[in-house]
């Protein structure tokens, strides 16, 4: 995730893999800004949640398997999803975001930590160095055209 240093805005990223091959990707701005690092990744993660449900439902037509696994890089952010009561002190977070903790207990989408070095979206709005952006790129299936 990346901020616009004008209006201090992040960006979300996500990339859906349907057997190890890319169906959608996601770069959006954020409509609002965050107070915090958490909030920030919530709002995030909620703003690519909803297009996940839906690709869950395409794929629910086509196999039967509807489910969505969404990776995330913040085991707090996590937490707060699967379990809003223990974060007493969590921040004011618009009723419009809540649709992510619905998705979570209604089993709409399955939400796993993943260690920042191999978040894959992240090649969508961080700076990498060449060694990693190359790895990342073929990780993610994208190949130079000859």
């Amino acid at each position: 995730m990346s901020k616009d240093v004008d209006d201090r805005k992040s960006t979300s990223d996500v990339v859906y893999f349907l057997e190890g091959n890319i169906v959608s990707w996601l770069l959006q701005k954020l409509k609002v800004v965050a107070l915090s690092s958490r909030e920030e990744e919530y709002i995030a993660a909620a703003t690519v949640v909803f297009q996940g449900v839906c690709l869950g439902r395409l794929l629910g037509d086509l196999t039967g398997k509807e489910r969505v696994v969404h990776n995330v890089d913040d085991k707090s952010t996590i937490s707060l999803w699967k379990n809003p009561v223990r974060h007493d002190r969590r921040t004011n977070i618009d009723t419009r975001y809540q649709y992510l903790r619905e998705c979570v207990k209604e089993s709409k989408i399955d939400v796993n930590y993943i260690c920042t070095d191999d978040q894959l979206a992240d090649i969508l709005t961080k700076s990498l160095e060449r060694q990693k952006f190359t790895e990342m790129r073929r990780r993610i299936g994208v190949q130079a055209v000859k």
